[in-house]
């Protein structure tokens, strides 16, 4: 379940990423050496769509970091066209790839939905625009502590902004205004 202060997204019409990724709420790695079939399954998914291909039989363990994964699942099950400018990147799980997805947005400007890429020691993050503060973006990605889930990411490790390619953009993408609640997020994996 949402936390109360994130309940509005579920009344949400889109942007359709944001609807897939809310299916996927609170999955959770498998601690130690087991793994979360679910996640796994995901990249099975992408590959059999034949979104994958470079990663095939590489990726079999949820403790391999997947931010980049779940971005890849949702944008696919999101039906993004299969157009250079609206494929998930080639290479998926590097979160800093995710930087030449959609179309650039000036960093001032995010707003529901987009993809936010940042950097993080040892490499970054990727999750969606769910919110902002004085201080941090709300950001509702996977990985997050071993989870799907949302937290606030420091606007200082932000890298880049993207928006999907919408063909006809969602009338509710929109930036939208959050109380700062909770530590910022320091390092995801």
């Amino acid at each position: 379940m949402l936390p109360a202060q994130y309940r509005w997204l579920e009344a949400e019409p889109g942007p359709r990423m944001i609807v897939e990724a809310l299916k996927e709420y609170g999955t959770l790695e498998a601690p130690g050496e087991a793994d979360n079939p679910k996640i796994i399954g995901w990249q099975a998914e992408i590959e059999a769509a034949e979104l994958g291909r470079v990663y095939a039989g590489v990726y079999r363990h949820d403790a391999i970091p997947w931010c980049g994964l779940f971005m890849a699942i949702i944008a696919h099950r999101a039906n993004i066209e299969r157009r250079p400018e609206r494929n998930p990147p080639r290479l998926y799980l590097s979160a800093l790839e995710w930087a030449s997805f959609g179309v650039s947005v000036p960093k001032g400007a995010a707003a529901l939905g987009d993809v936010l890429v940042f950097k993080r020691k040892g490499g970054g993050h990727v999750g969606l625009y769910v919110g902002h503060d004085a201080s941090a973006f709300h950001v509702f990605g996977g990985n997050q502590y071993d989870r799907v889930s949302i937290t606030r990411l420091s606007r200082n490790r932000l890298v880049a902004v993207r928006r999907p390619a919408y063909r006809a953009q969602p009338a509710n993408i929109r930036p939208i205004a959050l109380a700062a609640s909770g530590s910022l997020s320091v390092n995801e994996a």
